[in-house]
Protein backbone atom coordinates (compact mmCIF):
# COMPACT_ATOMS: atom_id res chain seq x y z
CA UNK A 1 0.00 0.00 0.00
CA UNK A 2 1.23 3.74 -1.11
CA UNK A 3 2.32 5.79 1.97
CA UNK A 4 -0.05 8.30 2.47
CA UNK A 5 0.68 12.09 1.86
CA UNK A 6 -0.91 13.19 5.12
CA UNK A 7 0.04 10.93 7.42
CA UNK A 8 3.79 11.80 6.25
CA UNK A 9 3.68 15.46 7.17
CA UNK A 10 1.74 14.13 10.89
CA UNK A 11 5.00 12.15 11.35
CA UNK A 12 7.19 15.16 9.83
CA UNK A 13 5.39 17.63 12.20
CA UNK A 14 5.62 15.58 15.65
CA UNK A 15 9.00 15.30 15.28
CA UNK A 16 9.83 18.75 13.95
CA UNK A 17 11.56 21.49 16.78
CA UNK A 18 8.30 23.24 16.52
CA UNK A 19 6.05 20.44 17.83
CA UNK A 20 8.76 19.74 20.80
CA UNK A 21 8.82 23.41 21.84
CA UNK A 22 5.29 23.88 21.83
CA UNK A 23 5.28 20.17 24.22
CA UNK A 24 7.80 21.71 26.24
CA UNK A 25 6.06 24.94 26.57
CA UNK A 26 2.62 23.74 27.44
CA UNK A 27 4.21 21.58 30.30
CA UNK A 28 6.00 24.54 32.12
CA UNK A 29 2.86 26.59 31.90
CA UNK A 30 1.00 23.21 33.63
CA UNK A 31 4.01 23.51 36.31
CA UNK A 32 4.38 27.13 36.73
CA UNK A 33 0.35 27.16 37.84
CA UNK A 34 0.79 24.13 39.70
CA UNK A 35 3.29 26.13 41.58
CA UNK A 36 1.58 29.22 41.79
CA UNK A 37 -1.29 27.09 43.09
CA UNK A 38 0.56 25.39 46.20
CA UNK A 39 2.03 28.90 46.91
CA UNK A 40 -1.67 31.03 46.58
CA UNK A 41 -2.87 27.65 49.42
CA UNK A 42 0.02 28.07 51.54
CA UNK A 43 -0.41 31.77 51.87
CA UNK A 44 -4.34 31.25 52.46
CA UNK A 45 -3.90 28.87 54.51
CA UNK A 46 -1.51 30.84 57.16
CA UNK A 47 -3.62 33.54 57.07
CA UNK A 48 -6.32 31.90 58.21
CA UNK A 49 -4.28 30.47 61.21
CA UNK A 50 -5.27 31.32 64.98
CA UNK A 51 -2.73 33.28 66.80
CA UNK A 52 -2.65 34.13 70.89
CA UNK A 53 -4.32 37.03 71.86
CA UNK A 54 -2.44 39.79 74.12
CA UNK A 55 -3.42 40.78 77.23
CA UNK A 56 -4.71 44.53 76.98
CA UNK A 57 -6.36 44.83 80.66
CA UNK A 58 -3.74 47.65 82.00
CA UNK A 59 -2.73 49.54 79.02
CA UNK A 60 -3.38 52.74 77.85
CA UNK A 61 -5.61 52.36 74.88
CA UNK A 62 -3.37 54.50 72.42
CA UNK A 63 -0.55 52.09 72.71
CA UNK A 64 -3.22 48.74 73.22
CA UNK A 65 -4.30 50.10 69.56
CA UNK A 66 -0.95 50.11 68.47
CA UNK A 67 -0.07 46.64 69.88
CA UNK A 68 -3.28 45.46 68.35
CA UNK A 69 -2.44 46.71 64.92
CA UNK A 70 1.06 45.10 64.84
CA UNK A 71 -0.76 42.07 65.23
CA UNK A 72 -3.58 42.08 62.77
CA UNK A 73 -6.75 42.81 65.67
CA UNK A 74 -8.82 45.40 65.43
CA UNK A 75 -9.60 47.84 68.54
CA UNK A 76 -13.07 48.90 69.22
CA UNK A 77 -13.58 50.60 72.95
CA UNK A 78 -17.08 48.95 73.94
CA UNK A 79 -17.55 51.21 77.24
CA UNK A 80 -16.09 53.45 79.39
CA UNK A 81 -16.67 53.79 83.11
CA UNK A 82 -15.69 56.45 85.63
CA UNK A 83 -12.76 54.59 88.53
CA UNK A 84 -12.15 56.83 91.44
CA UNK A 85 -7.84 57.08 91.60
CA UNK A 86 -7.75 55.92 88.22
CA UNK A 87 -6.96 58.04 84.89
CA UNK A 88 -8.79 57.83 81.76
CA UNK A 89 -8.00 55.50 78.93
CA UNK A 90 -6.71 52.62 80.96
CA UNK A 91 -8.33 48.75 79.71
CA UNK A 92 -10.18 47.52 82.51
CA UNK A 93 -11.32 44.55 80.33
CA UNK A 94 -11.43 42.54 77.43
CA UNK A 95 -13.60 40.66 75.03
CA UNK A 96 -12.17 37.94 74.34
CA UNK A 97 -10.29 37.20 76.85
CA UNK A 98 -6.10 37.38 76.69
CA UNK A 99 -4.93 34.21 75.62
CA UNK A 100 -7.45 33.16 73.71
CA UNK A 101 -7.04 31.36 70.39
CA UNK A 102 -8.61 34.06 67.53
CA UNK A 103 -8.17 34.72 63.44
CA UNK A 104 -6.29 38.08 61.96
CA UNK A 105 -8.03 40.55 61.65
CA UNK A 106 -10.38 39.78 65.22
CA UNK A 107 -12.44 42.54 66.52
CA UNK A 108 -10.92 43.24 70.23
CA UNK A 109 -13.77 45.03 72.50
CA UNK A 110 -12.54 46.40 75.58
CA UNK A 111 -14.17 48.20 78.11
CA UNK A 112 -11.73 51.86 79.31
CA UNK A 113 -11.80 54.42 82.50
CA UNK A 114 -13.58 57.73 81.33
CA UNK A 115 -11.62 60.80 81.07
CA UNK A 116 -12.05 63.54 83.78
CA UNK A 117 -14.66 63.52 86.84
CA UNK A 118 -17.83 62.71 87.39
CA UNK A 119 -19.82 64.70 89.43
CA UNK A 120 -23.53 64.12 91.63
CA UNK A 121 -25.40 66.56 92.37
CA UNK A 122 -27.12 67.04 95.81
CA UNK A 123 -30.37 67.27 94.44
CA UNK A 124 -29.06 63.54 93.73
CA UNK A 125 -28.36 61.93 96.87
CA UNK A 126 -30.42 60.44 98.77
CA UNK A 127 -32.22 62.08 101.96
CA UNK A 128 -29.59 62.59 104.37
CA UNK A 129 -31.04 65.21 107.45
CA UNK A 130 -32.73 62.81 110.15
CA UNK A 131 -31.27 59.62 108.69
CA UNK A 132 -28.82 56.98 110.13
CA UNK A 133 -25.33 57.76 109.40
CA UNK A 134 -24.42 53.75 109.05
CA UNK A 135 -27.04 53.34 106.69
CA UNK A 136 -26.00 56.41 104.63
CA UNK A 137 -22.37 55.97 104.52
CA UNK A 138 -23.00 52.35 103.22
CA UNK A 139 -25.28 53.78 100.43
CA UNK A 140 -22.99 56.80 99.19
CA UNK A 141 -20.07 54.33 99.51
CA UNK A 142 -22.06 52.66 96.19
CA UNK A 143 -21.55 56.22 94.32
CA UNK A 144 -18.11 55.86 95.16
CA UNK A 145 -18.71 59.30 97.66
CA UNK A 146 -17.08 58.46 100.88
CA UNK A 147 -18.81 59.86 104.26
CA UNK A 148 -17.27 60.36 106.91
CA UNK A 149 -18.26 61.97 110.83
CA UNK A 150 -17.14 66.23 111.49
CA UNK A 151 -18.17 66.31 115.08
CA UNK A 152 -21.01 65.33 117.38
CA UNK A 153 -23.76 67.18 118.55
CA UNK A 154 -26.49 66.47 121.57
CA UNK A 155 -29.83 66.06 120.05
CA UNK A 156 -33.15 64.71 121.95
CA UNK A 157 -34.24 62.08 119.45
CA UNK A 158 -32.35 59.27 118.00
CA UNK A 159 -28.46 59.06 118.46
CA UNK A 160 -26.11 58.68 115.31
CA UNK A 161 -28.24 60.56 112.89
CA UNK A 162 -27.16 63.27 110.42
CA UNK A 163 -27.97 66.78 111.55
CA UNK A 164 -25.89 68.70 108.99
CA UNK A 165 -23.46 67.72 106.16
CA UNK A 166 -21.03 69.47 104.72
CA UNK A 167 -18.69 69.71 101.73
CA UNK A 168 -15.15 71.04 101.55
CA UNK A 169 -16.27 73.39 104.24
CA UNK A 170 -19.62 74.08 103.10
CA UNK A 171 -22.95 73.63 104.96
CA UNK A 172 -24.72 71.97 102.02
CA UNK A 173 -27.71 69.97 104.12
CA UNK A 174 -28.84 70.82 107.60
CA UNK A 175 -32.77 70.64 108.55
CA UNK A 176 -33.40 74.20 106.93
CA UNK A 177 -31.12 73.89 104.02
CA UNK A 178 -30.48 71.85 100.74
CA UNK A 179 -28.20 73.16 98.16
CA UNK A 180 -29.58 71.18 95.52
CA UNK A 181 -27.08 72.98 92.63
CA UNK A 182 -23.53 71.78 94.60
CA UNK A 183 -21.57 69.13 92.07
CA UNK A 184 -20.01 66.61 94.31
CA UNK A 185 -17.10 64.90 92.70
CA UNK A 186 -16.77 61.11 93.01
CA UNK A 187 -14.15 60.15 95.03
CA UNK A 188 -15.05 63.12 97.19
CA UNK A 189 -15.65 63.44 101.08
CA UNK A 190 -18.78 64.48 103.01
CA UNK A 191 -18.48 65.34 106.10
CA UNK A 192 -21.29 64.93 108.69
CA UNK A 193 -22.35 66.68 112.08
CA UNK A 194 -24.02 63.21 113.83
CA UNK A 195 -26.42 63.18 116.88
CA UNK A 196 -25.52 62.02 120.52
CA UNK A 197 -27.98 61.85 123.38
CA UNK A 198 -24.80 62.89 125.76
CA UNK A 199 -23.49 66.21 125.57
CA UNK A 200 -26.29 68.42 126.00
CA UNK A 201 -26.44 71.42 128.76
CA UNK A 202 -27.81 70.28 132.56
CA UNK A 203 -27.85 72.82 135.23
CA UNK A 204 -25.28 71.85 137.95
CA UNK A 205 -27.10 70.19 141.12
CA UNK A 206 -27.12 71.33 144.43
CA UNK A 207 -25.34 68.04 146.30
CA UNK A 208 -24.43 70.00 149.37
CA UNK A 209 -25.71 68.51 152.90
CA UNK A 210 -26.76 64.47 150.93
CA UNK A 211 -24.31 61.96 151.28
CA UNK A 212 -22.30 60.57 149.29
CA UNK A 213 -24.16 57.68 147.76
CA UNK A 214 -27.55 60.68 147.45
CA UNK A 215 -25.17 63.04 145.27
CA UNK A 216 -23.85 59.92 143.06
CA UNK A 217 -27.68 59.12 143.06
CA UNK A 218 -28.45 62.81 141.77
CA UNK A 219 -25.58 63.19 139.55
CA UNK A 220 -26.83 60.16 137.27
CA UNK A 221 -30.05 60.99 136.98
CA UNK A 222 -28.66 64.54 135.48
CA UNK A 223 -26.19 62.51 133.11
CA UNK A 224 -23.35 63.60 135.13
CA UNK A 225 -20.58 61.69 136.94
CA UNK A 226 -18.98 61.95 140.32
CA UNK A 227 -15.64 63.11 140.42
CA UNK A 228 -12.65 63.59 142.96
CA UNK A 229 -14.39 63.19 146.74
CA UNK A 230 -11.88 65.67 148.77
CA UNK A 231 -12.33 64.18 152.46
CA UNK A 232 -12.56 67.62 154.89
CA UNK A 233 -11.98 66.03 158.01
CA UNK A 234 -11.29 62.99 159.10
CA UNK A 235 -13.81 60.04 160.18
CA UNK A 236 -14.00 56.27 160.66
CA UNK A 237 -13.78 54.34 157.79
CA UNK A 238 -17.24 52.99 157.80
CA UNK A 239 -19.03 57.03 158.47
CA UNK A 240 -21.27 58.47 156.37
CA UNK A 241 -19.78 61.34 154.78
CA UNK A 242 -21.95 64.34 154.06
CA UNK A 243 -21.03 67.06 150.93
CA UNK A 244 -19.91 70.41 152.55
CA UNK A 245 -18.48 71.68 149.42
CA UNK A 246 -18.86 70.78 145.52
CA UNK A 247 -17.34 72.09 142.21
CA UNK A 248 -18.56 73.55 139.73
CA UNK A 249 -20.95 74.86 142.69
CA UNK A 250 -24.48 75.29 142.99
CA UNK A 251 -26.33 78.91 142.07
CA UNK A 252 -29.52 77.81 140.44
CA UNK A 253 -28.22 78.89 136.50
CA UNK A 254 -25.14 77.43 135.93
CA UNK A 255 -24.97 74.85 133.22
CA UNK A 256 -22.30 72.31 132.43
CA UNK A 257 -22.52 68.92 129.50
CA UNK A 258 -23.77 65.88 129.85
CA UNK A 259 -21.48 63.75 131.17
CA UNK A 260 -19.01 66.06 132.93
CA UNK A 261 -17.60 65.27 136.39
CA UNK A 262 -18.52 67.45 139.83
CA UNK A 263 -15.94 67.34 142.50
CA UNK A 264 -16.95 67.77 146.20
CA UNK A 265 -15.52 67.56 149.50
CA UNK A 266 -17.57 65.43 152.38
CA UNK A 267 -17.09 65.52 155.94
CA UNK A 268 -18.55 63.12 158.73
CA UNK A 269 -20.25 66.14 160.00
CA UNK A 270 -23.57 67.17 158.29
CA UNK A 271 -23.41 71.50 157.93
CA UNK A 272 -25.00 73.03 161.10
CA UNK A 273 -27.34 74.71 157.81
CA UNK A 274 -28.53 72.00 156.54
CA UNK A 275 -32.04 70.82 157.31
Amino acid sequence: MANDPSNESIRQYLTSKVFIRQILFIAGLIFALLLLTQLWLRIYTQHGQKVELPDFTGMDISKARELAEDNSFEMVVNDSLFIVGKKGGIITDQNPKAASQVKEGRKVYVTITKYGTETVMVSDLPAMYGNAFDQKKTELKYRDIECVIKDYVYDPGEPNHILEVYYNGELIISKDIRKDEVQIAKGGTLECVVSRRDGGDVTVPDLRCLTVDEARFLLESSKLALGDITKKASAEPDAVMYVVSQSPSYDGITNIKMGEKVNIGVSPTKPADCQ
